[in-house]
């Protein structure tokens, strides 16, 4: 059974553009995965990249037009210019690793409905995922129980942490971002159709 590691942020627009595609694909294949929500701007910080504030001109300008393109070909409202952007993605994704731990306890819900519960909550639906009521409404939302919101935050910021090193270590540089059990990474929902063709052994 073929796994994937699943490295993104709760605040990148192209996690938010990637939908519920990864989920798709991977139950297709029959494939576990695991989710691995990360601080995208230390990842920069770690592999050479640069927060988008600091690009230069002519980056921010294409990156507009490319968030617009992009969210038209996937069939999703976003702003690029979101109200509550950049926020703090780390209440977010503590919850996401609480959800995910109380589902290896028997808890239900879905992770990949909650993943984007959370990145269209900041990029189409004007609402800050810093703030505890958004945390709690993404939980409800996707079936599992919002006090997570309040349990295990300190599995969830040593966990956070543990994954931004886990995702230097393996060569991700961005989110999304997909590796599989054999090494194969993949960047960016522009490339899910890669993955795809390479879980069917094309590529």
């Amino acid at each position: 059974m073929p796994h994937i590691d699943y490295f993104f942020a709760t605040v990148s627009p192209y996690t938010y553009m990637a939908g519920t595609r990864l989920e798709a694909i991977a139950a297709k294949h029959g494939a576990t995965m695991t989710y691995k929500p990360l601080d995208i701007i230390a990842l920069f910080g770690r592999t050479g990249g640069i927060a988008p504030k600091d690009r230069h001109e002519s980056r921010k300008a294409y990156r507009l037009q490319d968030l617009r393109r992009q969210s038209a070909r996937a069939g999703l409202t976003l702003n690029i210019q979101p109200a509550f952007w950049p926020t703090n993605p780390a209440p977010s994704s503590y919850a996401i690793i609480a959800a995910q731990a109380a589902l290896k306890d028997g808890a239900t819900g879905d992770l990949g409905m909650l993943v984007h519960g959370y990145t269209r909550a900041c990029w189409a639906e004007e609402r800050d995922i810093s703030q505890d009521d958004v945390v709690r409404d993404g939980l409800s939302a996707a079936g599992f129980d919002p006090s997570l919101a309040d349990s295990g935050l300190l599995l969830g910021a040593e966990t956070y942490a543990a994954n931004l090193e886990e995702a230097v270590s393996r060569g991700a540089f961005g989110a999304p971002f997909y590796i599989t059990d054999g090494d194969e990474r993949f960047w960016g929902q522009d490339r899910l159709e890669d993955l795809d063709l390479h879980l069917s052994g094309k590529l």
